[in-house]
């Protein structure tokens, strides 16, 4: 899989540290893999690991907001896989169902 490559804008919301953040662009502009990334980043911090539950992201749509729930679980699988006896991760695996992803 190749990696992504993001825009300097893009760049500057994933890593935007200890601030809230409002993404808004157009659609297909990538606002998802974004949040995404940035979500995944904290909760996968070696340093200072957050937990999936300390966040609360607000979406449009039913659709967008499962859509990420999904990316966030699917790159939780993808870190567990590479470190199987990781607590932080078997534990955010379990949180991840419940994760204040949703609509306003």
């Amino acid at each position: 899989m190749a990696e992504v490559k993001w825009t300097e804008s893009q760049k500057s919301a994933i890593e935007a540290a200890d601030e809230n953040i409002l993404v808004s662009a157009a659609a297909g502009s990538g606002k998802t893999a974004v949040l995404v990334e940035r979500v995944l980043r904290r909760v996968l911090d070696p340093e200072n690991p957050v937990s999936i539950d300390s966040f609360v992201i607000i979406t449009f749509t039913k659709a967008a907001a499962s859509q990420m729930k999904d990316k966030i679980r699917r790159g939780l699988l993808k870190a567990h896989k590479a470190d199987p006896e990781n607590q932080h991760l078997k534990e955010q695996l379990l949180k991840v169902h419940a994760a204040r992803i949703c609509t306003i």
